[in-house]
């Protein structure tokens, strides 16, 4: 059986963090008090409702006050499976994923929701969920599988995808116009789509570590990053890779775009490491600590909120860069994909 295997692997891809490293400089991040200081926690999203964190135990949180005070949301059951990602489609529907092939759902912003599938015995883990442009929901998981919702979410089919044998796949991600996917896995697995992924094609291997995260940084340009600190880069739709500079070989699980146009990754040993030119090369902005991050926001006050392996936390000496305009846009507060 497999399923023991893909939950000792696919377990929110933080044990694949292999190197260690020590920090320069570094500074402690503080953690919010609350039940949230010492759990793990792996995926924060925004709804209407606020902020929604998922993590271990199968807990899943909402946040009314950016991230202050945090209350659990109303499900089902209290099922032992780890939650790997919440994603809102808009200000009310969301999806969350989880091991045991655990897939929830939500209509009123993260506030309850509804189990729509849990397998002990033969449910691999599920990595990460999205929903397509058509209307579609799709969910990826260990050892190549992916799943497929026509009805916002309720029911749920096999769905194929050619050349992905085995592998886990970590992460499905989206161009901002909606027409562009990546999804990226375990030895250097990159599929692409440019039809909103409706068909996809697998891209010429050019690593063969694990992919953790994608992110498309705006026109042709995006940024795929795992482990120790390996980092590509293309400008041409995820058809071709140029590896990116790094400072440090530590594995990278999270990303975000700052109101100041720079892309952050983060992940092992507390790292925090920024890019200002579009994902070209990165320097080390935060380190310390033991706690691997795992996802991350940044808030309406500019503070940047953590998911971590040690509870959420939130850090307020990731500055802008002097170069940031003083009329920069306030983070998106809607749903993210």
């Amino acid at each position: 059986m497999r399923t023991p295997v893909g939950v000792a692997v696919a377990s929110v891809v933080i044990m694949a963090a292999l190197w260690s490293f020590s920090p320069r400089e570094a500074q402690s991040i503080p953690t919010i008090p609350d039940m949230v200081d010492r759990m793990q926690l792996n995926s924060i999203a925004r709804s209407g409702a606020g902020l929604v964190a998922g993590g271990e135990l199968g807990y899943l949180m909402l946040s009314r006050d950016q991230g202050l005070t945090w209350q659990p949301a109303v499900l089902p059951a209290q099922r032992q499976a780890l939650i790997t990602q919440v994603a809102f489609a808009d200000a009310a529907t969301g999806i969350a994923v989880g091991h045991e092939g655990w897939i929830l759902r939500t209509t009123d912003g993260g506030r309850s929701w509804q189990e729509q599938a849990f397998d002990r015995k033969d449910g691999e883990p599920l990595m990460s969920v999205a929903r397509l442009p058509s209307g579609r929901w799709m969910a990826v998981g260990a050892f190549g599988r992916a799943l497929a919702s026509d009805d916002d979410g309720k029911s749920w089919r096999r769905l194929a995808l050619a050349a992905v044998e085995d592998r886990h796949l970590n992460r499905i991600a989206a161009s901002g116009d909606g027409r562009h996917w990546l999804i990226v896995g375990e030895r250097g697995l990159v599929l692409r789509s440019g039809d909103g992924g409706e068909s996809w094609e697998t891209v010429t291997p050019f690593y063969a570590g694990s992919f953790y995260g994608a992110v498309h940084l705006g026109k042709s340009t995006w940024v795929v990053h795992g482990m120790r600190g390996n980092v590509f880069r293309s400008t041409d739709d995820g058809r071709s890779w140029v590896k990116s500079t790094l400072p440090a070989p530590v594995s990278l699980l999270a990303h975000g775009l700052g109101t100041d146009g720079r892309l952050l990754l983060a992940g092992q040993g507390g790292m925090v490491v920024a890019s200002d030119d579009d994902g070209a090369s990165f320097k080390v902005v935060q380190a310390g600590g033991r706690a691997t991050l795992t996802d991350m926001t940044q808030l309406r006050s500019g503070d940047w909120l953590f998911a971590s392996d040690r509870g959420l936390k939130r850090d307020i000496s990731i500055a802008p860069t002097p170069s940031t305009s003083a009329a920069a846009a306030q983070p998106n507060q809607g749903p993210s994909q």
